[in-house]
C-alpha cells in the first residue's frame, strides 16, 4: 500500500481541483485517441453528429476492415464518462458494430473532429450547491426507422452538478408519444431511487422529493391521474410505479419547454445554436479553452 497523494490521474481520467470544485476530463485519453486515428491535424466542427441523418438506412459499401471501426467506436464508448454530449452520437455508432458501411466511418470521423475543437472539455463537481437530486428525461418516438423503438434519454444532477446521464433505445414500440415519454418517466424514476439509495449509504440524506422534468405534459397528466383508459391500459405497470413514488412524495413532476430539456442532447442530433445552448446548461465546461 502506498499513500500517492491526492488524485490527479486514473484510467485516463484526469482530476484537477479548484476554488469551485472538482473538474473532471479525459484531455490525454481524447489526444490518444486522435492520434491514433490519425486525426490530430484535422479541422474542427462544431457538433458531433450532423442533424436528419440517415445512418440507419445507409446502403453504400461496407468498410474492407470492420476492427477499425469497432475499436473506435469502444474507445469513444470510453469517453462518454466525462464527456455526455457524445452519448447520443456514440449510441448511434455503436449499433453497426456487425456491418459497418463507409457512412458509418466517416460520421465517426466527424465525432473525432468535434473532440478535436475541445479535448480538454469535461463535467465540473461543484464544491457549493444544495445537494438536491434533479432530473430531466425525455424521448425520440419512434426514432429507429428500421424497428420504430424509442430512444430514451436522462440526465441527473446533484443540485448543479452532473452525477447521471444514458441513452439507450426502449425494449418494445411505444404506440404514441406520449407512451414513449412515460416510459422515459418510469426509467429515470428506477434511476433516481437508485442514487438516492447511494447517497444515503455515503451520508447524504434527502428529506425533499426528487424533481422530474418532463416536456411532455401528456405523460405528466397520466402520473397525476389516477383513471386509466383504453390508450394507457397498456403501459398500466409503469403508471403504476411512477404515480406510487409521486404519492409517496419521493418525487415530484414539473413541466419543462422543449427548449430547455436538457435531456434533449442525449435523444437526437442538434443544430449548433440548440447544442452549445444545453451544453453549457449541463454543467460541462472546458478548463483548457482560451479566455
Amino acid at each position: 500500500m502506498k499513500d500517492l497523494g491526492a488524485l490527479k490521474y486514473f484510467l485516463g481520467i484526469e482530476v484537477a481541483r479548484g476554488a469551485e470544485g472538482l473538474f473532471l476530463s479525459q484531455r490525454k485519453y481524447t489526444l490518444d485517441v486522435l492520434t491514433e486515428a490519425g486525426m490530430l491535424g484535422c479541422k474542427p466542427i462544431d457538433t458531433p453528429m450532423e442533424q436528419n441523418h440517415h445512418l440507419a438506412t445507409a446502403d453504400g459499401p461496407s468498410m474492407p476492415d470492420p476492427a477499425q471501426y469497432r475499436r473506435l467506436v469502444g474507445r469513444l464508448v470510453y469517453l462518454t464518462i466525462t464527456r455526455p454530449e457524445l452519448s447520443y452520437s456514440v449510441h448511434t455508432l455503436a449499433q453497426f458494430l456487425s456491418n459497418p458501411k463507409v457512412e458509418h466511418w466517416d460520421d465517426a470521423l466527424r465525432v473525432l473532429r468535434y473532440l478535436k475543437g475541445s479535448p480538454g472539455q469535461g463535467i465540473l463537481l461543484r464544491k457549493c450547491n444544495d445537494l438536491r437530486l434533479n432530473a430531466f428525461c425525455d424521448s425520440d418516438w419512434a426514432a429507429c426507422p428500421l424497428t420504430r423503438r424509442s430512444l430514451t434519454g436522462y440526465f441527473v444532477l446533484l443540485g448543479t452538478s452532473p452525477i447521471s446521464w444514458k441513452t439507450k433505445r426502449q425494449p418494445t414500440v411505444s404506440r404514441s408519444s406520449a407512451e414513449a415519454e412515460y416510459r422515459a418517466m418510469a426509467v429515470t424514476t428506477c434511476e433516481l431511487k437508485w442514487l438516492k439509495s447511494l447517497l444515503r449509504s455515503l451520508g447524504v440524506h434527502h428529506s425533499r422529493p426528487m424533481r422530474l422534468f418532463c416536456d411532455s405534459q401528456a405523460a405528466i397528466h397520466i402520473a397525476a391521474n389516477p383513471v386509466f383508459h383504453d390508450r394507457t391500459k397498456h403501459i398500466e405497470a409503469d403508471c403504476h410505479f411512477v404515480r406510487d413514488e409521486l404519492q409517496a412524495g419521493n418525487i415530484t413532476t414539473s413541466y419543462v419547454p422543449t427548449g430547455h430539456q436538457l435531456a434533449d442532447i442525449l435523444t437526437k442530433a442538434l443544430g449548433r445554436q440548440q447544442f452549445y445552448y444545453l451544453l453549457r446548461k449541463l454543467g460541462i465546461c472546458d478548463l483548457h479553452a482560451p479566455t
